[in-house]
């Protein structure tokens, strides 16, 4: 077990903390606790790289765990009524789709390259902005109006969708190759 590794795992261990939070109407240490978890995503690459102790392990527990703190944060700020429950359907629909699209390349025994998308990304920083804000808006005190926590579901929403597509199409691409390579064998 390396550093980068423990880190993953405490942020898969943040998340029942996080949902305990919410439960509990405990929005600041909510949101604390998904600034941790945050962290945590942004120190497990760096030092991976930086110490160079990159492992298989790690190339899985990474993103699992990535997901399953986006996953499980718009699912319960939905429940919740902190986000509308329409977006938690967009977001959880374009990773399932993706998984999807994974496990049919898998069982075609296709070989494939798992390269994020830049609109994956801007989806991504979309995604954990929209919980940070929600969160934030019921933990501070504040004059604003929630409108602009909308604008921003609806923007997020816009990316989630359209990068959803972009994988959709790149998989259509290698399922395509490897159909025309396997003609010509």
């Amino acid at each position: 077990m390396n550093i980068p590794n423990f880190l993953s795992l405490m942020r898969i261990i943040l998340v029942p903390v996080f949902v305990i939070f919410l439960i509990q109407a405990a929005y600041d240490k909510a949101l604390i606790t998904f600034v941790a978890a945050g962290l945590t995503d942004a120190l497990d690459g760096t030092l991976a790289r930086l110490l160079k102790c990159q492992t298989v392990l790690g190339a899985y527990l990474d993103p699992i765990a990535d997901k399953f703190l986006l996953v499980t944060s718009f699912v319960a700020l939905a429940v919740y009524g902190l986000i509308p429950g329409w977006l938690a359907v967009i977001v959880i629909s374009r990773d399932l789709i993706i998984l999807l699209g994974i496990a049919i390349l898998t069982l075609m025994s296709v070989s494939y390259e798992i390269r994020p998308a830049i609109v994956g990304k801007v989806t991504t920083a979309l995604q954990i902005l929209t919980v940070f804000f929600a969160l934030l808006y019921k933990a501070v005190p504040h004059n604003f109006s929630y409108n602009w926590i909308i604008g921003l579901c609806w923007a997020t929403a816009l990316f989630t969708i359209i990068s959803g597509l972009v994988y959709i199409q790149r998989g259509i691409r290698i399922l395509n190759k490897s159909a025309s390579e396997e003609a010509k064998k």
